[in-house]
């Protein structure tokens, strides 16, 4: 890709939660949790604008003190619990869009509840897509099981099975092909890739890997737990 890129970043955050009650703006280590994400979107220097878009009142006026530059308003159809993201994504965008009538050239959706990711990492995912002229970018981290060595399926017989099967059985998990967990942490499309497909995987997309101690994405009390102690230990190591 040749020339300036305007780019936009997209932080999307129902008000209501099933695993966590509030957990867009539960405090974490004394910080709404959504302020992550947007300090570090604003930290990177990447993005023409940076938008929470929410159909809640409280997350939009959080968002709005700690510099999200635009505010959008999520429809009721687009704020259910079976609502699917992509089409928040890209609501989000037009939305901005229509307010500074301007396109963008680069979309990248930061979820607001994975505080752990680095600015470097949004910065690295950039690069790739830009530098590789590929269509989306996803962010993911070497998984913990193989389903060719002990990630298993119940058929409908009821047996065990493994999930996935190569013509030689793997007796070590090491001699598996190497499998990653996507993190949902980061996603980024050109305009195209995003509006024509309309997919998380495309013909030509990458993966950035993380590493695991920031790849944990808040889901439950036990995450928040998990995720809070880890950003203690990282506060110990910068103070040291």
């Amino acid at each position: 890709m040749g020339g300036k890129m305007k780019r936009i970043c997209s932080i999307c955050a129902r008000g209501g939660s099933q695993g966590v009650k509030g957990k867009n703006i539960r405090l974490l280590l004394g910080k709404p949790l959504i302020v992550y994400s947007i300090e570090q979107a604003l930290q990177s220097g990447l993005f023409e604008a940076v938008a929470v878009s929410s159909d809640s009142e409280e997350i939009l006026s959080i968002a709005k003190n700690a510099g999200a530059e635009y505010i959008v308003h999520r429809p009721a159809e687009l704020a259910q619990n079976t609502s699917p993201k992509l089409p928040v994504i890209i609501h989000c965008m037009e939305e901005v869009e229509r307010t500074t009538r301007q396109y963008y050239d680069v979309i990248v959706d930061l979820d607001a509840t994975s505080p752990l990711r680095e600015v470097q990492d949004i910065v690295n995912v950039v690069a790739m897509l830009e530098e590789k002229s590929v269509s989306n970018v996803i962010t993911g981290m070497p998984a913990r099981r193989s389903p060719y060595f002990n990630l298993v399926e119940i058929n409908g017989k009821g047996v065990v099975q493994l999930s996935k099967t190569l013509p030689e059985a793997v007796t070590r998990r090491q001699d598996s092909p190497v499998c990653y967990d996507m993190n949902a942490s980061i996603y980024a499309w050109t305009r195209d890739g995003l509006l024509k497909n309309r997919a998380i995987f495309n013909r030509d997309t990458l993966l950035y890997v993380m590493p695991e101690e920031r790849s944990f994405d808040l889901d439950s009390e036990v995450d928040f737990i998990i995720i809070e102690r880890l950003m203690e230990v990282k506060l110990l190591k910068i103070n040291k």
